[in-house]
This record gives C-alpha cells, sequence and structure tokens, in this order.
C-alpha cells in the first residue's frame, strides 16, 4: 500500500465513523438529543460538543497543527456540556466546523510527522509519536462514540443503524 492510499483508507474510515455519528443524530428530534439515557448522564448534544472539541478541535487543531488550547470550557466535563437554551442545530454546526477544519489539517500534513504540540510526558511514554497516531487514536473515539449512539436512538426509537 502506498502512502497515499494509506492516508485515503484512514480518511475514509474517519469519514465513515463522522457520518455515522451524523446520520445518528439527523434522526432525533430537539427532546431525544436532549434526552439523557446512560447512566453517566450525557446526552447526544452533548457528545456532539465532546466530539467537537475533545476530538476534533483538540487532536486536530491543537495536537497535530499546534493551535491554541483557547476554546475549552470551564468546570469538570466542560466539554460534554451543553446549555439548555443552546439551539441543537447550533451544536452539529459547530461539529460540521470542526470537521471541515480538520480536514484542512489533515490535507496539509504529513502522516508520519509528529504532532506539533504533544503533551507533557508523550516522549517518554511513546503515545501519539506521528499524526497517524492521532488520526487512528480519533478514528477509535468517533466509532466508539457512533456505536454508543447506536444504543441511544435504540433505546429512545427503536432505529436500528446498519453497518456493513
Amino acid at each position: 500500500m502506498t502512502s497515499e492510499q494509506e492516508r485515503a483508507a484512514l480518511l475514509l474510515a474517519l469519514g465513515s465513523a463522522r457520518r455515522h455519528v451524523l446520520d445518528q443524530a439527523a434522526g432525533m428530534d430537539e427532546a431525544q438529543l436532549r434526552a439523557v439515557v446512560a447512566p453517566s448522564g450525557w446526552s447526544t448534544l452533548g457528545l456532539l460538543r465532546h466530539l467537537t472539541l475533545s476530538d476534533e478541535r483538540y487532536w486536530f487543531e491543537v495536537v497535530v497543527a499546534g493551535g491554541p488550547l483557547d476554546f475549552w470550557p470551564e468546570g469538570p466535563n466542560g466539554d460534554w456540556v451543553v446549555a439548555d437554551d443552546e439551539d441543537p442545530d447550533a451544536v452539529l454546526t459547530a461539529y460540521r466546523h470542526a470537521i471541515a477544519t480538520s480536514d484542512r489539517i489533515l490535507a496539509g500534513v504529513d502522516l508520519d510527522a509528529p504532532p506539533r504540540r504533544p503533551e507533557p510526558g508523550w516522549a517518554d511514554s511513546g503515545a501519539f509519536p506521528t499524526v497517524r497516531s492521532v488520526v487512528l487514536h480519533v478514528i477509535v473515539e468517533t466509532s466508539t462514540h457512533a456505536g454508543q449512539l447506536d444504543l441511544v436512538r435504540e433505546v429512545l426509537d427503536g432505529h436500528q443503524h446498519l453497518v456493513l
């Protein structure tokens, strides 16, 4: 497999997981998007906020591209918090915007390059030595959360997402 084939395969997997999340959310009304199903207390909107901030923005804008972490919300689990009066469409739009920004960043970076802003201690532990390792991490994270949304949808309205 060439490096371009590998890049295409990784980005295809990432895009598939993102679409899965967006497809599941698109089928929900506002009450369902705000419903808390899991004992840990998160809603689908909270999960979308988490994917926006913790996965797309943190890993690609900050870690890969070296940008500032000036968007991080205050408070415990602030990346999962969505205010009761916050427009669900704005949360979805922010996720789509973060995806587009991530895609632009990934288009211009070598998968073998080291992240521009690694966390302290990563070098000693061997964690996330390349952009490739970051992309793989975000694929796993997004896919895991897509699976969680499958269960949420089935509990809320019986919808089952077929994954081939």
